[in-house]
């Protein structure tokens, strides 16, 4: 296969994939392994999520597939480009919102599209109306003449993904786009991008350590650790792998002996799972009361003790022994 030519507009592969990842890896220099061997595919239209703490290899595969980092081995492809052999037709149809601000604080909002519309050389009437759009569905029309450096932090952080959308990519990145912004300005931000979805059926990847992010927009999630994927599944059928509910208690002494003795006795099962001395035990199909009452006939005198929803931090501790948070 040629490598692509700025001189060449290669023909679209509406067919393919949104994004194909194909034992996707990356060492950095002194052996460090970012990435090991990832596999996944995207649907177009799809809001894919990459969930896990900083350090997992979020960021390094969103680099991959941007083509601003060069892989060690395996194969990516957006839309049917390959990243590495074809570039530049990958960022054709794709854009990305990285986690360092690249929006120019000394101009205006509408300076700041205008110019990164004409460096993808989108028409300039074109650009004209897409600016509005864009302004409109991101609700930053009363902002839009005002210079950025008047802005807040959500503001900003809106006109970058304004940015991204100037060239109509078919393939968006958000790389932790809500990191660093206090909790109501990210429910907001959480918002506008919940309301991009029912605009257009560009394809999106989010890449996030917040687990209400990844449950509310994602329709699938990949659970990254350590460089791998540990889990892929829709939000919902992975919190199904653990029911409906959990008893969580605290136990004095060693978490691992008594999870062995709630399952020699029956009481859990192999999905249930400690971190030090919390066990978290899946319920199934027995009430609460009953399994707390076990757990007491078992010997075990417990802490702290009661039921909750299990949630995709459940999913992660199961899966790795560290919660996200912590960990992020």
């Amino acid at each position: 296969m040629k490598r692509d030519s700025a001189n060449v507009i290669p023909l679209a592969r509406p067919d393919a994939p949104a994004i194909s990842v194909t034992e996707l890896s990356k060492t950095y220099p002194g052996g460090v392994e970012a990435v090991k061997g990832i596999s996944f595919e995207v649907a177009p239209g799809e809001m894919f999520g990459l969930l896990g703490p900083n350090g997992a290899g979020k960021s390094t595969t969103v680099g991959m597939l941007t083509t601003t980092i060069a892989p060690t081995g395996g194969r990516a492809e957006l839309a049917g480009f390959d990243v590495i052999v074809e570039p530049l037709a990958a960022r054709r149809i794709s854009s990305v919102v990285f986690q360092e601000p690249v929006v120019d604080r000394a101009l205006s909002g509408r300076r700041n599209l205008d110019l990164h519309a004409r460096l993808w050389g989108v028409d300039v009437r074109a650009a004209a109306t897409r600016i509005v759009e864009v302004a409109d569905a991101l609700g930053l029309v009363g902002l839009i003449d005002r210079p950025v450096s008047s802005y807040s932090g959500g503001q900003r952080r809106r006109l970058e993904i304004a940015r991204a959308l100037i060239s109509e990519p078919r393939v968006l990145f958000l790389d932790e786009p809500t990191v660093g912004l206090d909790p109501r300005i990210r429910r907001e931000l959480i918002d506008v991008i919940a309301g991009l979805r029912a605009r257009n059926d560009m394809t999106t990847l989010l890449t996030t350590h917040y687990l209400e992010e990844a449950e509310r927009l994602c329709d699938r999630v990949a659970i990254i650790h350590q460089g791998e994927i540990v889990a892929l599944d829709a939000p919902r059928a992975l919190l199904a792998g653990l029911g409906s509910e959990i008893v969580e208690l605290r136990v004095e002494g060693d978490g691992a002996e008594a999870l062995a003795l709630l399952r020699a006795r029956g009481i859990a099962g192999e999905d249930a799972f400690n971190v030090g001395s919390t066990l978290s035990v899946p319920l199934r199909d027995h009430a609460p009361a009953e399994t707390i009452a076990a757990i007491g006939a078992a010997g075990l005198k417990p802490i702290q003790i009661g039921s909750r929803t299990p949630s995709l931090d459940d999913v992660y501790l199961r899966l790795t022994g560290d919660r996200i948070a912590e960990a992020a």
